[in-house]
């Protein structure tokens, strides 16, 4: 089945349009998101089980930092130890995020500030959920930092969307940009990520379903199959 891929602005209207005219809200297609993103690092672990899987998100102030923190609390109801480093300060991370955020802190997650730590946390797992496909020329500060250290890891490490550093339209990769085993992008792929020029920063692509209605697509000129008709989490290659 052809599954075509959208632009930055094309997910910006399929995200509009979600809300505006389907009434599905951020926060559902956030928990489809983190949720995707949980079952495949449970898959891609090794191990066959969350259960004392070590696992460390890097979670910015947006969509995708929510999406992140989702995968978090799923993981720990699972079994997991998870550390979730924060690309800025709590008091900071506002809106759906910040109800993300909220919920983990009643829960046996540790949460960090990213600017209070020198150096990754080590693990079994780590999930880039720092920047999405709204990235606009090259990370700086804390989020540049992260990327960074995260570069330097020792284990596998799966990004969420888009790897932090990529534009998502062109696929050109700016400095610094994260290095990825596996990329789980959402709902379709997006333009940059078939391009050649964003392989040393995607790894392997998977997709995951958050839900958008045929019929959507459809509105926007796009024929959308039953993509996710034997799994929410599918391999692209």
């Amino acid at each position: 089945m052809k599954i075509p891929a959208l632009t930055a602005a094309e997910m910006r209207e399929v995200d509009r349009l979600m809300i505006e005219e389907f009434g599905i809200s951020l926060v559902q297609m956030m928990e489809n998101a983190g949720r995707g993103l949980a079952d495949l690092a449970r898959d891609l672990c090794g191990q066959g089980s969350a259960r004392d899987l070590k696992v460390v998100v890097l979670a910015g102030s947006g969509g995708n930092g929510g999406g992140g923190m989702a995968a978090a609390r799923h993981l720990v109801n699972w079994g997991a130890q998870v550390q979730v480093v924060l690309t800025k300060a709590r008091e900071e991370i506002a809106g759906v995020p910040g109800r993300q955020l909220a919920v983990l802190e009643k829960l046996p997650v540790t949460l960090r500030d990213g600017e209070q730590v020198d150096q990754l946390p080590k693990a079994d797992l780590i999930l880039d959920a720092i920047i999405g496909y709204s990235l606009r020329g090259a990370p700086y500060g804390e989020p540049a930092r992260w990327i960074e250290l995260a570069n330097q890891r020792e284990g596998p490490l799966i990004s969420l969307d888009i790897p932090s550093g990529l534009d998502a339209t062109r696929g050109v990769v700016e400095e610094p940009y994260l290095r990825a085993e596996a990329t789980l992008t959402l709902a379709l792929p997006k333009t940059g990520l078939m391009e050649p020029s964003s392989r040393p920063a995607v790894g392997t692509l998977y997709l995951a379903d958050i839900g958008v209605p045929p019929s959507l697509y459809r509105s926007l000129g796009l024929e959308v199959g039953p993509i996710f008709d034997s799994s929410a989490v599918i391999k692209l290659g």
